[in-house]
């Protein structure tokens, strides 16, 4: 694996752990919109690295889907695939008015954003182990 595929998937881990850590302050700030969007990048860039570390593609939003499938079936954890569907919730949320959120409801995503990280932050790293 080249520098420059290891900076990108190192650019892409650093990018969601930085998501997630400002999704949680937009929700304390009660910004519902923000926090659920932030929750949503945190995901996407997650699998964005482990795409890069694995060699599997992801150039548009239907990816997403995709890469989380792979990893799913990869780690023999169907649980991913319901974390995939709260990350799709969480981006839908940006889309509502603020009337129709729930904080609490975004918070709990938001931990479950947390798990999803813990659980693709093994698969950052590439399969030759560099």
């Amino acid at each position: 694996m080249t520098t420059a595929q290891l900076l990108e998937i190192a650019d892409y881990a650093g990018q969601s752990r930085d998501f997630l850590a400002k999704s949680r302050d937009f929700l304390a700030a009660d910004d519902l919109h923000q926090a659920s969007e932030k929750g949503w990048g945190a995901a996407s860039h997650m699998a964005k690295a482990v795409a890069a570390a694995q060699g599997w593609e992801y150039t548009t939003h239907a990816h997403f889907f995709s890469v989380l499938r792979q990893v799913s079936d990869l780690a023999g954890n169907p649980y991913i695939l319901d974390l995939r569907a709260t990350a799709n919730e969480l981006h839908g949320f940006y889309y509502m008015r603020k009337r129709e959120l729930d904080a609490g409801e975004i918070g709990r995503s938001l931990e479950r954003m947390a798990e999803l990280l813990e659980l693709l932050a093994p698969l950052t790293v590439p399969p030759d182990g560099r």
